[in-house]
């Protein structure tokens, strides 16, 4: 199988990105095709064989081959002729805005192309933070108490400490934890560089967190293993920025079975009909027993690779398992009755 790895794109997490995507040689046993998206949202295949991050910060991929377009593919220009890549699925593994805004999705549906990844409604839900407690709530998961509040908004924090989350980024990407009046104005600082809307959040010292990913296969869920992630405050840029490169299995956390249930419960009811067609990493709080939904990930970083027995399996077999574009057939008969009638 041929699977073409999209990645890049106009995103704070472009670099990660990148990362992501070369961890992919090291755990997939497929044949990869990189196309990689730039700036300037221009998209050039990438050689297999050569692809590092050098070549992306010194602009050399610019002496790659340029691609376009068309139905069904992505196209080569030549001389005389165009040329398809031949590509059996393509997995969306572009982190932040494009590639889980919902702008990838729709490309790829407009264009045909098979795809592993978040679809447009599940987009929506999981790029934005606010918009993502209110779903979590719909679908009866609890969530951490949180205040939501636009630039042009007073912020205001009654009780310390808490924590400052842009609302549409990950990463941990201007995240602050504030523990006065004084910090705050500068946390607030941070947070309205990179997004126009934080979350505010009482910070929990030492709260137990755990990690699921997972994706539905012809109906059934397939989970990987429940990881605790080993963390100081809080999962800060560097720390998370070592996950996107990992490629060697998590140690599986230490908990109940009565536990474990209650997590992977909670994934099903988040994943649900929304996600289907994605992989994606739910990360979880639990408090006195009870199971908190703290964010989803609909493209994790390197896919979550590290937290499957056979990654590659899974991937394999979820690319055989995607959601049909439901066929609309376009027949005019309304236009042609209200013709019709006026005589013409």
């Amino acid at each position: 199988m041929k699977i073409g790895i999209v990645f890049g794109g106009i995103s704070y997490e472009h670099e990660i990105s990148i990362v992501s995507a070369i961890a992919m040689k090291d755990v997939l046993k497929e044949e990869l095709v990189y196309i990689f998206c730039d700036e300037n949202r221009d998209f050039y295949h990438i050689p297999t064989n050569t692809i590092k991050s050098k070549l992306f910060s010194s602009g050399e991929y610019k002496k790659c081959d340029l691609l376009n377009l068309k139905k069904g593919s992505f196209v080569k220009k030549g001389l005389f002729s165009e040329k398809n890549l031949d590509v059996d699925v393509y997995l969306n593994l572009s982190h932040g805005g494009d590639g889980e805004d919902g702008l990838y999705s729709s490309i790829f549906e407009l264009y045909n192309l098979p795809y592993i990844g978040p679809r447009k409604g599940a987009c929506s839900v999981s790029f934005n933070k606010f918009l993502t407690k209110g779903y979590a709530h719909s679908c009866g998961i609890k969530t951490i108490d949180y205040k939501y509040y636009t630039r042009e908004q007073k912020v205001e924090v009654e009780k310390f400490p808490v924590i400052i989350k842009p609302v549409t980024l990950g990463s941990s990407i201007g995240v602050s934890i504030v523990k006065s009046n004084e910090e705050l104005e500068y946390a607030l600082d941070v947070a309205f560089e990179f997004d126009d809307a934080v979350i505010v959040e009482p910070f929990i010292s030492g709260i137990k967190e755990y990690n699921l990913a997972g994706c539905k296969i012809a109906g059934e869920y397939n989970f990987s293993i429940i990881e605790e992630p080993q963390k100081a405050e809080f999962l800060d840029f560097d720390k998370k920025y070592l996950d996107f490169a990992r490629t060697s299995t998590a140690l599986k956390a230490d908990i109940s079975e009565e536990l474990a249930s209650k997590i992977k419960e909670s994934f099903k009811k988040i994943y649900n009909t929304t996600f289907e067609g994605a992989l994606i990493r739910c990360d979880f709080f639990v408090i006195d027993d009870e199971v908190y939904l703290n964010e989803i990930n609909p493209v994790p970083g390197s896919m979550a690779n590290y937290l499957f027995e056979d990654f590659n399996k899974t991937l394999v077999s979820l690319s055989s398992s995607l959601p049909k574009q439901k066929s609309i057939k376009i027949t005019y008969d309304y236009v042609n009755k209200i013709q019709s009638a006026k005589g013409k």
